[in-house]
């Protein structure tokens, strides 16, 4: 049975790639995710205002040296363990693309086109076999219009993919005007993936504590619901890979994507809650699922539910939304 995928230009052994996650913040962590059967690994995301405070922090050092000597704008402060720096994460990347036989993929996490080129370059130079933009959009404030928020993603984009030769995707943010809109801009600005979706950390309001609390979970299998419907509608529509990323729990997460269009499938909670092993597992209900629907290959079923071309996708949509409304009441007001 051949499980063989494309993501990115890349060959992959089968679909399963193990998202970003603190499971991939660590050299043993990247490790174990390849042992455990992971056919790609991305990298812990590193920060935009990591970036920003590094560069900082260097203007600071190279200014107080002005007056002194010259070769004080060579000296940078040690690491400390477990701090999270670009010069770490560069470090991080090199080791681990020595250490596994899988693709490693650098992930960037930010909104603005500032300063990332150039730390682009230098992930490419680290060995990353790709870069992942996660584009956190989440304005601050009512006056920010949605035009602005997609302008910033492609812009960052756009950047990056100008100034490194290796692949680029981006992940997208299930809060937009037009998700497929801006999956359409991305495809035709040469974007090579589009990675759907990220997920907010809904913070609450703790009312004991008079306090936000921080609104960090992992996934739920229900939160795949929004990222399929909209890889089915962009399936054949859009020449990028695209990969499904939330609320893969089990194989048949896996297989919901694949019917849907998706290049691969990312998970991270299922691999956090089981440990790193979940991905062969995942695998192996894949291959059990294909086998016993007489599927010899991934092409055979990959996009076998996507929306179709004709007639016009909307339409199809609101014939599917309003199927499911048909068949829900009929479930609600059964007879008992």
């Amino acid at each position: 049975m051949d499980l063989t995928t494309r993501y990115l230009g890349l060959t992959l052994a089968h679909p399963v790639v193990a998202s970003a996650s603190s499971l991939s913040g660590t050299l043993d962590g990247v490790r174990r995710l390849a042992g455990g059967g992971a056919a790609a690994v991305v990298l812990h995301s590193l920060f935009e205002e990591e970036l920003a405070a590094e560069a900082d922090r260097h203007a600071a050092l190279a200014e107080a040296g002005n007056d002194r000597f010259a070769e004080s704008l060579s000296f940078f402060p040690a690491l400390h363990d477990g701090e999270v720096t670009p010069r770490a994460y560069l470090s991080l990347l090199e080791r681990a693309v020595a250490a596994v036989d899988v693709p490693v993929i650098a992930s960037l996490n930010g909104t603005t086109p500032g300063g990332w080129t150039s730390y682009a370059r230098a992930l490419e130079a680290a060995g990353a076999a790709a870069i992942e933009l996660n584009t956190y959009a989440a304005p601050g404030g009512v006056h920010v219009s949605a035009r602005d928020v997609e302008r910033l993603v492609l812009d960052a984009a756009v950047a990056v993919k100008g100034a490194v030769a290796v692949p680029v995707a981006v992940k997208l943010s299930p809060f937009l005007s037009s998700a497929g809109e801006l999956a359409a801009a991305l495809d035709g600005a040469g974007v090579d993936g589009l990675v759907l979706f990220n997920r907010f950390l809904h913070p609450d309001l703790d009312p004991e504590r008079l306090a936000p609390v921080p609104g960090i979970g992992l996934s739920h299998p229900s939160e795949g619901r929004l990222a399929r419907t909209w890889i089915a509608l962009l399936y054949g529509r859009v020449r990028a890979s695209l990969a499904g990323s939330t609320g893969v729990a089990s194989a048949d997460d896996v297989v919901r994507y694949l019917l849907a269009g998706a290049d691969v499938v990312m998970t991270a909670s299922a691999l956090l809650r089981h440990g790193p092993a979940h991905a062969g597992a995942l695998v192996d209900g894949l291959t059990a699922w294909m086998r016993r629907k007489g599927f010899d290959d991934l092409t055979a079923l990959r996009g076998m539910l996507a929306v179709p071309s004709e007639p016009d996708e909307a339409a199809d949509e609101r014939a599917r939304y309003v199927a499911a409304l048909h068949a829900a009441n009929a479930r609600s007001y059964a007879p008992w």
